[in-house]
């Protein structure tokens, strides 16, 4: 597990390019942004892709969404 990963509120965004990325992100799918402070600085974002492991993508290749508390809790129980 990354030493990036903290507890707290999860933010999630939606991937809008996987620029030869294709088997790690699919385009209009909801994801999961990890915190890193630097990555951010950098332009880029934190994320929990379909390995299952967390990895920098530019972050404009992500749109953050607000997602309603009911649809957060089944997020948790599914993950």
């Amino acid at each position: 597990m990354s030493e990036k990963k903290k507890k707290g509120p999860r933010r999630y965004a939606v991937c809008i390019t996987n620029k030869d990325n294709e088997a790690s992100l699919e385009r209009n799918k909801l994801y999961v942004l990890l915190p890193d402070r630097q990555a951010e600085a950098d332009g880029l974002v934190r994320v929990i892709d379909e390995d299952g492991e967390d990895y920098l993508y530019p972050a404009d290749w992500f749109v953050a969404v607000e997602v309603p508390k009911a649809v957060q809790a089944s997020l948790l129980k599914a993950s």
